[in-house]
């Protein structure tokens, strides 16, 4: 049987060292979990080991074939260019070495999960969640895409849980930024607010994004606010990391069909799984049935896998 390829984790880095020393024990469960490859992990930026280090490692251990994954939420700057192009610069530098690359982490079923759960432990028990609106603050990008997809994640985790709403803000580089997402859970008639951090480990982002909360809130006496906690090492996230490898070393890169209403139980739509899939014709097409308007346009795959 041929050896399996290795794994590499590719992180963002951060100047936080209980942040990196969380990615580095992260790393090294992974590893445990998984003695049949070897496992290692490395940062993009500002803290050790470096990316390339972490492929050196695996080259001394005679590994010639990884899969790469990022772990990181949404696919901006680093996933898009930053870990390609690191990744390119080794296979220069390490002759012979070949490699796949998996897609970042969410937004996963498991990962919404693992929020909810998160808010669970932040809200009091005895609040009723018609009346809890949750403000998920992302990092932030320059990329549009980046931005968007961590409101598709809000609009997931709002989707069959009872919240009154969940809205979005980012604690860098874009609109709005945590006050202005406060402000607006407000003036929306928010008066119990949760502030959920989406990022996977302790870092100096959301410690700014629950100073910041912690700020408002002196100011909003009239409104309760609570602080969420990070996403952590969960059981569910390394398994996802597992699944995103799979995923690379198989060549199965499907898009978009994590959250997909026909493969997964999304709370509220249990009933929607493996439904086989019928025309779908729009009320304004005239009755011009002949055209086929197919609900799963696009979606080019079976739902029943």
């Amino acid at each position: 049987m041929t050896t399996p390829p290795a794994l590499l984790i590719a992180g963002h880095g951060t100047r936080d060292e209980a942040g990196a020393e969380a990615f580095r024990d992260f790393v090294r469960e992974l590893g445990r979990r998984h003695p049949e490859l070897p496992v290692a992990g490395g940062f993009i930026e500002l803290s050790p080991p470096p990316l390339g280090e972490a492929v050196a490692e695996l080259v001394e251990r005679g590994v010639r074939r990884f899969a790469a994954v990022p772990l990181m939420l949404v696919s901006a700057g680093h996933a898009k260019g930053d870990i390609p192009a690191a990744l390119a610069r080794e296979k220069e530098r390490h002759p012979g070495i070949t490699y796949t690359y998996g897609r970042p982490l969410g937004p996963h079923p498991a990962l919404l999960r693992v929020l909810e759960r998160r808010l669970q432990e932040a809200v009091d028990p005895s609040w009723d969640r018609s009346e809890v609106t949750v403000l998920l603050v992302g990092r932030g990008s320059t990329d549009p895409d980046a931005n968007a997809e961590v409101f598709k994640a809000a609009r997931l985790l709002w989707e069959g849980r009872g919240y009154a709403g969940v809205e979005t803000a980012f604690v860098s580089l874009a609109k709005p930024d945590v006050p202005g997402g406060l402000d607006r859970c407000a003036r929306l008639g928010a008066r119990r607010i949760v502030v959920l951090p989406y990022f996977l480990f302790t870092g100096i982002l959301p410690d700014r994004v629950r100073q910041q909360t912690e700020e408002w809130a002196a100011a909003h006496p009239e409104t309760e606010v609570r602080s969420a906690d990070v996403i952590g090492p969960e059981p569910e996230l390394l398994d996802l990391v597992w699944e995103r490898y799979e995923e690379a070393v198989e060549g199965d890169l499907r898009m978009n069909c994590d959250s997909c209403v026909y493969r997964i139980a999304l709370p509220g739509f249990e009933d929607k799984v493996g439904l086989p899939q019928q025309p779908h014709f729009h009320p304004d097409d005239g009755g011009h049935h002949h055209h086929g308007h197919h609900h799963g346009h696009g979606h080019a795959h079976s739902h029943a896998h």
